[in-house]
């Protein structure tokens, strides 16, 4: 069992939720995204993320209009991997689309790029067997 921290942005307050990993994720719609999928190879039983973050998924799911794989969103600096200001300790990024094939992919990344959704989307070139994305922009979910 996972215990997840989420700040809400709205309330500007923090939330505790405990979840099993087959359980979806706060403030997660039509369970699109599992703890495991959040969690990836984490070995943490604590996560953290912002409700913003959520609503910006369920918002990139549903423009995407498929199931996105998820390889992982959650990571704590010391298990390795990338920087050391990634957003990916922050719990507020994603690394998906590992299982898509490229054609897929491509149209994951456009969707994730012209969504308006995500502060940043990471290169093609930068990311050729995945598709990252972080920091969801303020209004993102507004409309949804």
């Amino acid at each position: 069992m996972a215990k997840i921290i989420i700040f809400n942005n709205d309330t500007d307050r923090m939330e505790t939720y405990y979840r099993n990993e087959a359980e979806p994720m706060p403030y997660n719609t039509n369970s699109t995204l599992r703890v495991r999928e959040f969690r990836g190879s984490s070995k943490s039983n604590i996560l953290w993320t912002t409700k913003r973050c959520m609503q910006s998924w369920n918002s990139q799911r549903y423009i995407f209009g498929g199931p996105i794989p998820v390889g992982f969103a959650f990571k704590r600096p010391y298990e390795g991997g990338h920087g050391n200001q990634s957003q990916h300790y922050a719990g507020v990024a994603f690394d998906v689309g590992q299982t898509l094939t490229s054609s897929r992919r491509r149209t994951l990344w456009n969707s994730a790029n012209n969504s308006g959704v995500w502060s940043y989307v990471e290169p093609i070139s930068l990311t050729p067997t995945w598709v990252h994305f972080d920091k969801c922009n303020y209004q993102c979910y507004k409309h949804r």
